[in-house]
């Protein structure tokens, strides 16, 4: 048994807590909202973000940062990313050499373009940071529905250790090195679902759908490349597999806001109708500088920033991408003479 520490009462918070509770670990959850911890404490349900999923009597809410992280083997790190570095930022000092963070956000701090990864290693040096990602919905993951998922860290012990701590018959872990690339995939799909829930809210089909999928993983890909993330990580689960349930579901708080968009709302509309935070908006003005850094188009992203923050129509974003000079889709097709 281990000693878990999830910091962030959210959704997804909550929903790990769970996992981890059932393999047989002890969970201590923190939360900056005294209101949300009462309830979690009252009620044992977060009847707001995961309502029907019951949370154990053994399991510890606390307001207390302290209490959620010393003589914890290791932490969940579950705030949203616009909260990320504040809150690491006070972990810093009850954080032991060594200890083990598990950042489970997504996201891109727009003023620094950090992955929320090398934030948290900027406050917080001593700790071991790793990262968990997937096609993963808190909403199934806390009603244990099998899902897949990837952990991602510098040493092969370490995401070793953190694959025996999370998985178990209805939740697979894989490894990879690839950290970089597993957080590019997670923070920029979520941009790319915006485009595909504003696809939907304009009322169009299947079809645009497929081709905001393939060619946003192509996006995707082509920016992770440019910074030194290895290409098949965005062929896997953390790339186009978390891609495809983003903009897929309605579980997805990205493309629910990204539909209220398409229908006429205005970002802020979206976002307030949602009631939980749109990552897609946070990441979308940090991808385009990352773009600009290493040279790199993003047509659809770059779409996506002029509808949220340069009021442009939805349907003109669209039509201009299909207006686009025309492209040949494989460099390498080897054309016969």
């Amino acid at each position: 048994m281990a000693k878990v520490g999830i910091i962030g009462a959210g959704s997804w918070g909550i929903a790990l807590a769970v996992l981890l509770h059932k393999n047989g670990h002890s969970i201590t959850v923190w939360s900056a909202l005294a209101d949300e911890i009462d309830m979690l404490n009252t009620e044992r349900e977060h009847k707001d973000k995961l309502p029907g999923v019951k949370l154990p009597d053994d399991m510890i809410f606390t307001t207390d940062l302290e209490e959620a992280i010393l003589d914890m083997e290791t932490l969940v790190m579950a705030v949203p990313s616009s909260f990320t570095r504040a809150t690491a930022h006070k972990m810093r000092e009850f954080v032991k050499e060594g200890q083990i963070i598990v950042n489970v956000a997504k996201g891109i701090e727009e003023a620094t373009l950090m992955t929320l990864s090398e934030m948290i290693e900027e406050e917080v040096p001593q700790a071991v940071v790793t990262v968990l990602s997937g096609p993963s919905h808190a909403e199934e993951v806390g009603r244990g529905i099998p899902t897949t998922i990837v952990v991602g860290a510098k040493k092969k012990a370490t995401a070793e250790y953190l694959q025996n701590l999370f998985m178990n018959d209805v939740f697979r872990v894989y490894t990879s090195s690839d950290i970089l690339g597993i957080e590019l995939g997670a923070s920029l799909k979520n941009v790319v679902a915006l485009a595909a829930g504003i696809a939907d809210g304009l009322g169009y089909g299947d079809n645009t759908k497929a081709a905001l999928i393939t060619r946003g993983i192509t996006e995707i890909a082509r920016l992770g490349t440019a910074m030194g993330a290895r290409f098949e990580t965005f062929c896997g689960l953390t790339g186009i597999g978390d891609l495809i349930v983003t903009c897929a579901s309605m579980h997805s708080r990205n493309r629910r806001a990204g539909i209220l968009i398409g229908q006429g709302k205005t970002m802020e509309e979206a976002m307030a109708e949602v009631k939980m935070v749109v990552e897609g908006v946070y990441s979308a003005k940090a991808a385009m500088g990352l773009a600009k850094k290493y040279n790199v188009q993003l047509p659809i992203i770059e779409q996506v920033n002029q509808v949220l923050f340069e009021g442009k129509a939805a349907d003109e974003a669209v039509k201009d991408l299909m207006l686009r000079d025309k492209k040949i889709e494989v460099s390498d097709s080897g054309w016969e003479n």
